[in-house]
């Protein structure tokens, strides 16, 4: 092989190995194998129909989801994929591949060139927990508390270091509060979640301040001499801000489409609703809030009241 640069080429470069996984042109190799195994894919009218439109699967570079309305087309769709992706050299690691379904699909198990795949509960996605049922969100946010003790965890010797407080609030900004509040777009908001988040918010100021409980050292006063942002405030605007860009889109994307389905199968259980995500969107700007979204500062202004809303709970 031979490289050519202007008018002239250069010595012959004698590939020794393949591309492998860390080389700088890995990535786009693999995205373009894999788009080619996709357009193979003869999944017209396979998935879930969403007012009218299939949506079949979710993909983010190698992190695929597949949607089907059955365990046995899931199984077909799966085995079309592994036969696809071992004609371009790609391997479907089956020990990381799960299934999820809700209560009102028919248990079957699903073979996949010869491997019986698992079926789970729930499944980490993308860094965030996939749960069928009610408790969802609210495992999620447990999770994100106990990720968000983690990383405080890595910087202690900085965050209870001596060095000025505003430096530690600046870290703990920057890499503690990101990792509690990730994907908090997606979160059903109750009472519950927030006074959760907060609780553990509090109990790392003290530590970043050296006071415990015995103290009695009133958290208005621990919020002062911090002065790092409320995570409640946080989530709020981080769901509200997306709420308004998703619904504002005009490009026919899938995000938009799925917010506005209504399924029209299946009954619901009996007892007291789940908490919906769009609950807490309801409540400040009303049933219309969509149409209402559409006005940039009119959605500022509600947003605001949203915020306010939240941060005097919990």
């Amino acid at each position: 092989m031979k490289v050519r640069v202007h008018d002239s080429s250069t010595n012959p470069i004698h590939v020794q190995r393949g591309v492998r996984q860390g080389d700088v042109i890995s990535p786009k190799l693999f995205t373009a194998a894999l788009e080619d195994v996709f357009k193979l894919m003869e999944w017209k009218g396979r998935g879930i129909n969403i007012n009218g439109e299939h949506l079949s699967h979710l993909r983010f570079a190698d992190d695929i989801v597949i949607l089907a309305e059955s365990l046995e087309e899931l199984g077909i769709m799966l085995s079309d994929l592994n036969s696809a992706s071992q004609r371009v050299g790609l391997k479907m690691n089956m020990d990381k591949t799960k299934i999820m379904s809700n209560v009102h699909v028919t248990p079957v198990p699903v073979v996949v060139d010869g491997t019986a795949l698992e079926v789970v509960d729930e499944y980490v996605y993308l860094g965030q927990t996939i749960r069928m049922g009610k408790s969802n969100f609210e495992r999620e946010v447990t999770r994100r508390i106990q990720l968000g003790w983690a990383a405080f965890g890595r910087l202690r010797h900085v965050l209870t270091s001596d060095i000025p407080q505003c430096l530690k609030s600046k870290v703990f900004e920057q890499c503690v509060l990101p990792v509690m509040t990730y994907g908090a777009e997606t979160w059903s908001f109750t009472v519950g979640l927030i006074h959760k988040l907060r609780v553990a918010q509090r109990a790392m100021e003290r530590a970043m301040l050296g006071i415990s409980l015995r103290d009695k050292v009133r958290n208005d006063e621990i919020r002062r001499r911090t002065k790092v942002t409320d995570i409640a405030l946080k989530v709020c605007k981080l769901k509200w801000q997306w709420a308004g860009h998703i619904v504002r889109r005009t490009d026919n994307r899938w995000g938009k489409k799925v917010l506005e389905w209504r399924p029209r199968l299946g009954k619901r259980s009996t007892g007291r609703p789940p908490t919906r995500w769009t609950d807490d969107l309801k409540k400040t700007a009303g049933n219309r809030w969509i149409q209402r979204a559409q006005d940039r500062v009119e959605w500022r202004r509600l947003g605001e009241a949203h915020v306010q809303q939240w941060t005097t709970k919990g």
